[in-house]
């Protein structure tokens, strides 16, 4: 594809033999403000088996812990004045610290962050303090109050089973109580070198700035630690059901199964105008109008080619969560228990739709110049465009804003069609469901008996005959095919 080669922001790349080493992304600008992202290639993923959160742990401690000269307490009370910080975000395959803070405090400000990346303080109570948060997240955060990302994340964990995404990045809570202080020790040790860093600065900083960014990392490793081997996850043979059984109001869905479509394949900017025409985050599709607008079943239905974590919270996905592995997504937003099993039918059978009718012509046209501006919205800020420009040298391809234009303007609706038929698919799907009576959905769902749709007022007869179809949506369960599982057992 011409254009491949052309990067229109300053990527300034250092080689050590075969391998890139500090690889560093700089967007320079005029904004008084200065944006730092540092993304270590190493993730979760790398975490040992009887370890997981080791990864996350690390982090944590990096971005919430003190230097060797300075306490935790005197880092915040120097960064206070400042109005900055530094936030971790930990996935399979990145971990990311940003930052931002005024150009005037730019001298002041990096000379903590180099400190807190650099040199850590390695302290105990620091330590303690980070995992009773780790684990407090799990039990409380992700089990207790938040149940669609627990299906999103049960469903990540049970696709990829057996592989090193076969995981929460978060760990479990026994997992997290194993590890010790020189367990993180040792992974910053191993992992924290120059051949995963990629340094990302943008705004108005210093013409020379970026060069002391460069001689500063260069104190890390060159080598890294251990990687896995790639492993992609196993053929699903028949659809199977996870339902966590939780004291909750409403049904939540997240279902799936594995793509081998990342932003480097062809099919990429296809398969994100079908997941788009489906159900675009937050902003609506086929999904949203069918069972939110036209049947009032639920608040939200979305579909995902993509990891989108913290969902219920964002507008947009976060960048730094990039993936050799990734999974076609449907999310069906909190569904009262009495309607559960129809909702699932019902966008099953929408999905069934768009597999053998395609999309149509004109909603493939709006759809497709939504996308060319929507791409816009995702790296209007720096530190999202800095995001992005950093995902772009992970996936080495070109500045992701340019080559989805691009993409976009020579798709045409036979070319999404062919992907859909080639990557989407009704049958050989994992759904998982955070429902209360767990043993009731059960029965439910592995009976064959229709789902018929009662309403408070009539609907239109297009649609009323549309219910007795998706009513009767053969979804092809036994009772083996369904597994019950306590929610305190998720991630324990």
């Amino acid at each position: 594809m011409k254009g491949w080669l052309k990067f229109p922001i300053s990527f300034l790349l250092l080689a050590h033999g075969s391998v890139a080493q500090l690889r560093l992304v700089a967007l320079p600008g005029k904004s008084p403000l200065v944006t730092f992202r540092i993304v270590l290639t190493s993730g979760s993923e790398v975490d040992p088996p009887d370890k997981a959160g080791l990864a996350y742990l690390t982090a944590m401690l990096l971005a919430n812990g003190g230097t060797r000269e300075m306490t935790y307490q005197q880092l915040t009370a120097a960064m206070f004045p400042m109005a900055a910080s530094v936030s971790a975000q930990v996935d399979q395959e990145m971990c990311t610290f940003a930052g931002a803070t005024h150009v005037d405090n730019l001298r002041e400000y990096y000379k903590l962050l180099r400190a807190m990346l650099l040199d850590p303080g390695w302290r105990e109570d620091d330590f303690k303090r980070v995992k009773d948060d780790a684990i407090n997240n799990l039990k409380v955060g992700l089990r207790g109050n938040n149940d669609e990302e627990l299906a999103k994340e049960v469903l990540y964990q049970n696709i990829f089973q057996g592989t090193p995404y076969g995981h929460y990045p978060g760990g479990s809570v026994s997992s997290l109580e194993k590890i010790a202080l020189d367990d993180v020790k040792q992974f910053y040790r191993l992992q924290y070198s120059q051949s995963n860093v990629i340094l990302g600065i943008a705004g108005g900083y210093p013409e020379t700035f970026p060069e002391s960014l460069k001689r500063d990392f260069r104190k890390l490793p060159e080598g890294a630690g251990f990687r896995p081997r790639p492993k992609p996850a196993s053929l699903i043979e028949a659809t199977r059901v996870v339902i966590v059984d939780k004291d909750t109001r409403s049904v939540a869905y997240s279902m799936g199964f594995p793509i081998g479509v990342t932003r480097r394949h062809p099919d990429y900017p296809a398969l994100l105008l079908a997941a788009s025409y489906l159900g675009q985050h937050r902003m609506g599709g086929v999904l949203y109008d069918e069972m939110r607008e036209k049947r009032g079943l639920n608040y939200g239905d979305y579909a995902y080619i993509e990891y989108f974590p913290q969902g219920m919270f964002l507008m947009e996905p976060s960048p730094n969560l990039a993936r050799r592995y990734q999974i076609f997504q449907l999310w069906i937003r909190p569904v009262e228990p009495p309607t559960a099993k129809f909702a699932l039918r019902l966008a099953l059978y929408e999905l069934d739709k768009l597999i053998k009718g395609g999309i149509p012509e004109e909603v493939f046209a709006r759809t497709r110049d939504f996308l060319m501006k929507y791409v816009n919205v995702l790296t209007r800020t720096k530190r999202a465009e800095l995001g992005y420009a950093i995902d772009s040298v992970y996936y080495t391809m070109p500045n992701y804003n340019e080559y989805l234009k691009t993409a976009l303007a020579k798709l045409t609706r036979d070319e999404v069609n062919r992907a859909i038929q080639r990557h989407l698919r009704t049958g050989r799907v994992v759904i998982v469901a955070v429902s209360k009576n767990g043993e009731e959905l059960k029965r439910l769902l592995a009976g064959d008996e229709p789902s018929p749709m009662i309403y408070n007022s009539p609907k239109p007869a297009a649609i009323v005959e549309e219910d007795q179809i998706a009513g009767k949506w053969p979804l092809h369960l036994r009772p083996d095919d369904i597994q019950v599982v306590p929610a305190r057992d998720v991630f324990q």
